[in-house]
Formats: structure tokens, C-alpha cells, sequence
């Protein structure tokens, strides 16, 4: 297993018998938001494991998002719901507690293929390239080209997501001249989150090329991130080009 709040792997315990996947997962998305009961949630990301045995190595960790077996992630807000993938569709559950058990609540998400929502922490406007910024200001309709979007950032990436998931839309989360790689994990943001987007019709982007086409270096890699509905991230990426940023 692999966590974002441990440095390293998490070996298989020597008492249990090793399976044959590897879990990588953000406990808690969003903690920041606890205080003042903002929606977190819980990603996960599932792989065949590499190696044919013993405890697990960094490589079983170590593969790109394509190579993902499942993904989902849990919102703990106003109900609890789980959203998971394995490949063939995206479906939604919510958690019954009057009997303790998770209803089947939609059996096949799929994404509008254009939105009506932008999720992108403008705060980080003036430290963002030119691209990122004109892209923006595309989403938002202030520069003549399109848009019109509306704005909404939760700052829970997951319930940012589960929303233009649902309703349609893009989230950003670009890197800037503090943080070049933006600040989001790969493995255990971004991989399990692009899995889910692509097989509910959308795209997930690092501005570049396919969030699941990256091969991971390091456990705790980050990326840039574009997410959600297919039009909006090609609209992203297709600025990000004519702005010279895109290679």
C-alpha cells in the first residue's frame, strides 16, 4: 500500500499472506475543510501488483493510471456517497444508515461533454503562465472567446470533482512560479480521479497529455491537473498550445 501521508510503501504485515493488488489512497482529502464542515472525502486508486510475491516492492506502486484495475473516492458531506469505477462505467452509490449499507443511487454517471462550471483557486491568478491565465479568462467569457462559465471552488478537490462530475465542468489546478508541478499527487489524486472522468465520458489532463499516460518516478509525484468535461479540458489544452506551452 502507499498513503499520501506516508513517505514510503506499507509492506503487506509478515502474518497476512500478500494478495495480488496494491491500494494507493488520500485518507483524507480535504482535512483543512474538517472545521468548518466543508465536504472531504476519500480516494483510492487499485493495480495488479508487479511482482509475483513476497511483501511489495516501490515498482508494484510505481505504474501509470492506465494500468488501474479500480478507482473511487467517498464524500462524507450532507450524505455519504461512494463513486467507483472498474472500467466499465462510472456508478454511484449513497450509504444507507438506517440499515448500514451502501444503495445503488446512479448505475452509469456520464459527464456532460460541455459544463457550466469553472473550479480553479483564482487567488493563484497572477502566479499562473500566460496560458493558464487566457484559459481562465476563456472559461469566464471576459475575453470575447466563449465561456461564460460560472464559478465554483469548494478547495475539497473531491467534492470540487464530484460536482463537475455530475453537473458538468472543468477544475484546475495549474502550476505556477512557486509551485511549478501545481500541488496535487499524482498517484493519489490525480491517476484514480482521471480514471473515473474518462470513463464517464470526460478527460483529465496535466495541460499537456493524458493524466493516465504518465509514468510515475516517485510515490509522491505532483502535476498539474485539468479535469472534467471533455470540450472544457480540450479547450484548456487547445489555449495552452496556441500560447506556446504545451511541449
Amino acid at each position: 500500500m502507499a498513503s499520501e501521508e506516508e513517505d514510503g510503501a506499507i509492506p503487506t504485515p509478515r502474518e497476512y499472506h500478500p494478495g495480488k493488488y496494491v491500494l494507493l489512497f488520500d485518507p483524507l482529502d480535504g482535512s483543512s475543510n474538517i472545521d468548518v464542515n466543508v465536504s472531504i472525502g476519500t480516494i483510492f486508486s487499485i493495480h495488479r501488483r508487479i511482482t509475483p510475491e513476497g511483501p511489495g516492492i516501490l515498482k508494484d506502486l510505481l505504474q501509470p493510471g492506465r494500468k488501474q484495475v479500480t478507482a473511487g473516492y467517498i464524500i462524507y458531506g450532507s450524505s455519504t456517497v461512494m463513486v467507483y469505477t472498474s472500467g466499465r462505467g462510472v456508478h454511484c452509490f449513497t450509504l444507507d444508515p438506517t440499515i448500514g449499507e451502501f444503495l445503488l443511487l446512479n448505475p452509469s454517471i456520464t459527464t456532460p461533454s460541455c459544463g457550466k462550471y469553472y473550479s480553479v483557486n483564482e487567488s493563484n491568478y497572477p502566479r499562473w503562465t500566460p496560458g493558464y491565465r487566457r484559459a481562465v479568462d476563456t472559461l469566464k467569457g471576459v475575453d470575447g472567446r466563449g465561456g461564460g462559465k460560472n464559478a465554483r471552488y469548494i478547495g475539497s478537490l473531491v467534492a470540487d470533482f464530484h460536482r463537475n462530475l455530475v453537473a458538468g465542468g472543468v477544475f484546475l489546478y495549474p502550476g505556477d512560479q512557486k509551485s511549478p508541478k501545481g500541488k496535487l499527487r499524482l498517484l493519489y489524486e490525480c491517476a484514480p480521479l482521471a480514471f473515473i472522468a474518462e470513463q464517464a465520458g470526460g478527460a483529465a489532463s496535466d495541460g499537456v497529455r493524458p493524466i493516465l499516460d504518465i509514468e510515475p518516478s516517485a510515490l509522491h509525484q505532483r502535476t498539474p491537473l485539468v479535469i472534467g468535461s471533455s470540450e472544457d479540458v480540450a479547450l484548456v489544452e487547445r489555449t495552452l498550445k496556441e500560447a506556446g506551452e504545451a511541449g
